[in-house]
């Protein structure tokens, strides 16, 4: 849409780096100034007239700095019927290192309607004095860059063959009447939907300030001969014939209806997803000090559709390839060129596939309009397509990680979730499809198939090709491949991620040695060895920050092959050094260091020791590998120890709360209401807490035994005391039944356990209330624990999006929900009783009838059930509580976790071990993890064979 009618405007397709200035000499008169654009690596399009005659042409760069960089050119090709020109860049070494490296190909097109469209160009008005003259004489002048945002009309000029662009922002009247203010636009390259769609060519002043003639590519075709085409197509990428122009606007589905509730979800997530990703990008020093510089080109045919599926053409076109290779700042760009929507990513292991999703996630939502897809990142490595399609899976994922189990104000039956993948609102971007369990990539590939919905995919190529070879490709998608790092590249970047040399300098830090022997010809057999090690991102990270980021390591090692024999064993080493490398503490740094900072008020890292820190890692990738995933899910942490471990852990600690507050709470009531005395209530507290506390423990592991077929899931609700509604009340009677059904059978069992055993010993306190007591108390458990779980149930909702997904917020949340449990169980047990006893007669006559006797009744009652009813019930059925049995208890006992679990995974993060995705964590890269869970098997295996070592 053009901006003169007020829409929004989306550039695409204008790199301003590639944009110049052409300036030339002539013999007879003064020279010209115009403007062009590097089409590839050594030649710039511009228009012929403004080139005409001239005696010396040079192209004038302008980086973003302002700073600007001249070079000689010299003309190729030009034709003056279609006004244009083509400028070979002089061979100079500055400019060939800092402009011509992989410059990504160009797109041509055609506007068939008018068409939002920019050019940048250095116009007269532009005109502008520059205060920093190196002679302190009379200032000179320059022309500044002008980003003109207009409209393409191709329906005006058609005589003449022209296109016009109106809408543009009218300069003033030049001074010089004879003269035009737009004087010097002429060659600039005009751009649409990321397609050159013409240049430039003249200013009428009777079209006014604000209109522009330009010549389109589309008239090439009829005005030049098939040879002047085809030699446009060796040295710009031309296609042979218009039909393969891209046609603009680019036919689109419309825009998703959707409700304003659903918008504002998006309009949530989006910032939710953009939070998260910045600071995973933040915490892998993406920008520290410069990306790395990541490269893609297309992949070899066979591995994609027809081009003519990818292009959305009509029946019986034709339209050919589309340029897709660039870096990895354009990748949203080449997305979006992509009328079918569909990406493939290939790479191999540590390539930068991960960093790639990253940054087309952050770029994406850079700029972002409203009503715009919000791309999200999934692991496929916790996706079974064999048993569950994708869209449940992307449904279930959006739930556990950002909290979109709310329901849809539209349609009460379908959760936000559901809602927003059905109206087009999530951009699914599908990492790791390599790494989806049991082989079956062949499955997904059909699964994928049978969907329509742009997405990105990254893989490995080997598991992409053999799924492709033994199915079909991914429909209507293209696919990208990434290219290995460079020397220039390594040069460029380990230098500036080091610490400076002696004289403060890039040339003289470790990696100098290093760098001089990969530039040395021919190689040292150690040299190359590391020239093929050091092509992945990956290893690059991993060579930082254990030979840049520490202080005295030599990374001249590397090049030693009595140390490593080959390529793998680079490889290995780097991968064994890393963690040992991100653990160890610095020099100048102590023990309080690992604290706050009492001047930034922010937290230090805290010291592990890293042989212990690689013995717990080691344990959470072995457990890793024996799920089957990629995904360190907190609930999921004790799931892999033997199911009679679980049993025994979890119901131990279920008799230990009940029994100890059992014990503990006979005191009181037995010192008050009974004349037997201390002795006896001790010893009486001792035996019903220790009868008590078997019955939960049997009765909580048993149950446990009965559910724990997987990990229990966490909760997505949280608690809201107003607003009930109907559908909510339908949930109470459901949990109602269930408590009822499973209280009253174990409050029959304690009655059973009191008479037979407590008071055949004579332990007997007469607080019982004889039979009638256990015909009230039987029927009374049940009802207060079926009312206690259709409370709860009754007043929590789905949990919002406010907030980042991050696995500790959703520990929080659960836990807060428990801790709502037992409060909901202390009140309901408690109030009951306290009321009952309040009323009763005193069967002793040692305390008055009334509140008092109610209220300690209350607190003794109410504190048993919290704690005993409550905790267990917690232990036994909720994420939060087999966590806690497991992996706060029993892990780090034994030896295998941290106590401080959560700290140690969240700094594991910071040091860059961890990332976090949405509520779970997960390795940095896959190779790590495998040699961390190598590692621990061996040891395991070690410890095994000689038990006294693991003392």
């Amino acid at each position: 849409m053009s901006p003169a009618t007020g829409g929004a405007w989306e550039p695409q397709g204008l790199d301003t780096r590639r944009a110049v200035q052409i300036v030339t000499t002539r013999r007879a008169s003064a020279g010209r100034r115009g403007s062009g654009y590097q089409v590839t690596g050594d030649v710039v399009l511009t228009a012929a007239h403004v080139v005409s005659g001239a005696v010396s042409v040079r192209v004038r760069f302008v980086t973003e700095d302002g700073v600007t960089w001249d070079v000689d050119a010299e003309t190729v090709w030009d034709d003056s019927d279609v006004d244009v020109a083509l400028l070979r860049i002089s061979n100079d070494p500055y400019f060939a290192r800092q402009y011509t490296d992989e410059v990504p190909p160009v797109r041509f097109g055609r506007p068939e309607q008018p068409v939002a469209c920019e050019a940048l160009g250095f116009p007269r008005f532009r005109l502008r004095r520059d205060t920093a003259s190196p002679d302190h004489g009379a200032p000179r002048t320059y022309r500044d860059t002008q980003h003109a945002l207009g409209q393409a009309v191709p329906a005006a000029g058609l005589r003449q063959g022209t296109l016009e662009i109106s809408g543009l922002e009218a300069p003033r009247d030049d001074p010089d009447p004879k003269r035009s203010p737009w004087e010097g636009m002429s060659g600039a390259a005009v751009w649409s939907g990321g397609c050159l769609i013409g240049i430039i060519s003249e200013h009428h002043p009777g079209d006014g300030l604000g209109r522009l003639t330009a010549r389109p590519v589309n008239r090439w075709y009829t005005s030049l001969s098939r040879a002047r085409i085809d030699e446009l197509g060796a040295l710009i990428d031309l296609p042979v014939d218009r039909d393969r122009l891209d046609r603009l606007p680019r036919s689109s589905p419309p825009p998703p209806d959707i409700s304003a509730g659903l918008r504002g979800a998006a309009r949530k997530l989006a910032a939710t997803v953009q939070s998260q990703w910045d600071r995973e990008e933040r915490r892998r020093k993406v920008h520290d000090p410069m990306p790395l510089a990541v490269r893609f080109r297309t992949a070899e045919r066979g591995l994609f559709d027809h081009w003519a599926n990818i292009r959305r053409a009509p029946a019986g076109a034709d339209p050919g390839p589309l340029p897709l290779a660039g870096r990895l700042d354009r990748i949203v760009r080449v997305y979006r060129s992509l009328p079918s929507r569909r990406l493939v990513v290939l790479g191999a292991a540590g390539s930068g596939k991960t960093i790639l999703t990253l940054r087309f996630v952050l770029d994406w939502l850079g700029d972002r309009t409203p009503g715009a897809p919000v791309p999200v990142i999934f692991g496929l490595g916790s996706w079974n397509p064999a048993t569950t399609s994708l869209r449940d899976w992307m449904c279930d994922q959006l739930i556990q990680d950002y909290g979109l189990a709310g329901r849809d104000p539209e349609s009460p039956g379908r959760n936000l979730a559901g809602a927003l993948l059905d109206a087009g609102c999530i951009l699914p971007v599908l990492d790791g499809f390599d790494e989806i369990a049991g082989g079956l990539q062949g499955e997904a590939l059909r699964k994928l198939n049978a969907t329509t919905t742009g997405l990105l995919l990254t893989s490995r190529p080997e598991q992409y090709a053999a799924a492709v070879a033994d199915n079909d490709v991914l429909s209507a998608a293209a696919v990208i491949e990434l290219d290995g790092l460079t020397l220039t590249d390594l040069a460029d970047y380990l230098p500036r991620a080091s610490r400076p040399g002696p004289d403060g300098s890039l040339h003289d830090t470790v990696w100098r040695p290093v760098l001089a022997a990969l530039r040395q010809r021919p190689r040292t057999e150690g040299a190359e060895h590391l020239a093929a090690v050091l092509t992945t991102p990956l290893m690059v990270a991993m060579a930082r920050a254990i030979y840049s980021d520490r202080p005295n390591r030599r990374p001249t090692e590397l090049l030693d092959t009595s140390r490593f024999a080959d390529p793998d064993a680079l490889r290995k080493h780097l991968l064994a050094a890393f963690t040992p490398a991100v653990y160890e503490r610095p020099p100048t740094e102590s023990e309080s260091d690992s604290e706050e900072d009492g001047d930034t008020g922010r937290r230090r890292p805290r010291h592990w020791d890293p042989d212990r820190a690689q013995l717990w890692l080691g344990y959470l990738a072995e457990h890793l590998t024996r799920l089957g995933t990629t995904d360190l899910a907190w609930w999921q942490l004790g799931i892999t120890l033997r199911r009679s471990t679980r049993i025994l852990v979890i119901g131990f600690l279920a008799a230990l709360s009940l029994g100890l507050t059992t014990a503990v709470g006979n005191l009181p009531v037995d010192l008050v209401a009974t004349s037997f005395g201390l002795g006896f209530a001790l010893e009486r507290g001792l035996v019903v807490g220790l009868l008590h506390g078997l019955v939960a423990g049997l009765g909580f592991g048993l149950g446990y035994g009965f559910v724990s077929r997987g990990a229990a899931k966490p909760a997505r609700v949280r608690v809201q005391l107003f607003g009930r509604t109907g559908e909510k009340r339908g949930r109470f009677l459901p949990r109602f039944k269930v408590g009822l059904a499973l209280g009253a059978p174990a409050a029959l069992t304690l009655v059973l356990v009191d008479r037979s055993v407590v008071e055949h010993i004579g332990l007997g306190d007469g607080l019982d209330g004889g039979l009638m007591g256990a015909i009230e108390f039987v029927p009374g458990v049940g009802l207060g624990i079926g009312l206690v779980l259709g409370i709860t149930a009754w007043l929590e909702v789905p949990s919002d999006i406010d907030s980042a997904a991050r696995p500790s917020a959703l520990l929080h949340d659960n836990r807060k929900n428990v801790a709502f449990h037992m409060l909901v169980w202390a009140l309901v047990f408690g109030l009951a009783a306290g009321f009952a006893s309040g009323l009763s007669s005193d069967p002793v006559g040692r305390i008055t009838n009334g509140p008092v006797r109610g209220i300690l009744t209350g607190l003794v009652f109410g504190g048993e059930t919290a704690f005993g009813g409550g905790l267990g019930y917690g232990l036994c059925f909720t994420a939060w509580g087999q966590w806690v049995a497991l992996s706060r208890i029993w892990l780090p006992l034994t030896g295998r976790l941290p106590w401080a679990l959560v700290a140690f995974l969240d700094d594991a993060c910071e040091r860059g071990v961890l990332r976090q995705a949405g509520a779970v964590y997960q390795f940095r890269h896959a190779a790590l993890r495998d040699h961390l869970t190598q590692e621990f098997t061996k040891q395991s295996t070690r410890c095994d064979q000689h038990p006294t070592d693991s003392r």
